[in-house]
């Protein structure tokens, strides 16, 4: 499968689609996801266009583990998460959805169920609070 511009990340990028920003470097942006597992999930992808890890470059997997490193310890911190995780699928048989490479980071409690991936969407105006928690801890 050959890279798709069109996919709702590249639009995300280009501009085309709001979301809502958490963090931004040279070559990655961090955003709330709209169909979160948990409350305060991240998205964080690289500017470079790649369907998977497979197909991004050295330099671009190296930033983006760089900026998801960073935007892990904001997401522990803003939200006083215990534990975070970190989740990447890649391919449709992996449960990848949209075919733009990139980085979950979902914190997690205890006791505190993970939601189905890509289910239910919420108002982009709710993630808002969230994400200035996060980007207060930046």
């Amino acid at each position: 499968m050959s890279y798709d511009n069109s996919n709702v990340f590249a639009k995300i990028l280009r501009g085309e689609i709001p979301c809502v920003k958490v963090f931004e470097d040279e070559k990655n942006l961090a955003f709330m996801d709209v169909m979160p597992q948990a409350e305060g999930h991240v998205l964080v992808i690289p500017k470079e266009p790649a369907e998977n890890i497979l197909d991004l470059s050295a330099e671009s997997a190296a930033a983006l583990m760089t900026a998801t490193q960073i935007v892990a310890k904001a997401v522990k911190k803003g939200l006083n998460a215990p534990g975070v995780m970190l989740a990447m699928l890649n391919g449709a048989p992996a449960g990848q959805s949209v075919f733009h490479v990139h980085f979950h980071v979902i914190p997690r409690s205890a006791g505190v169920d993970l939601g189905l991936h890509a289910r239910g969407m919420v108002d982009p105006t709710k993630l808002e609070p969230i994400a200035a928690k996060i980007r207060s801890a930046l």
